[in-house]
């Protein structure tokens, strides 16, 4: 592949910015990611929240903070987004 092959296909990875709720285990953190929907029905703007285990190398992230993080291969079962900034504690 080239370059120009590669820079695309990271470009298409997501982005998720969330809110750490667990850092209890090892290199994995728990974002919790808030969303705002209409509801299919009644159109009334409801929050709807997704959970994702990310990867943190370096275990920089606490609970609380405003982190982002981006698709990935998959890691384990569950992990398959990686830490890439933290952008508030």
């Amino acid at each position: 592949m080239s370059d120009s092959e590669n820079k695309s296909e990271a470009a298409l990875r997501k982005t998720r910015v969330g809110v750490v709720t667990s850092d209890a285990m090892q290199k994995t953190i728990v974002v919790e990611v808030r969303r705002r929907v209409p509801h299919p029905r009644f159109k009334k703007i409801v929050k709807r929240t997704s959970t994702f285990f990310a990867h943190d190398e370096n275990g920089e992230a606490k609970v609380g903070d405003r982190v982002l993080i981006e698709e990935t291969r998959p890691l384990s079962k569950k992990k398959c987004w990686k830490l890439k900034e933290i952008l508030s504690h």
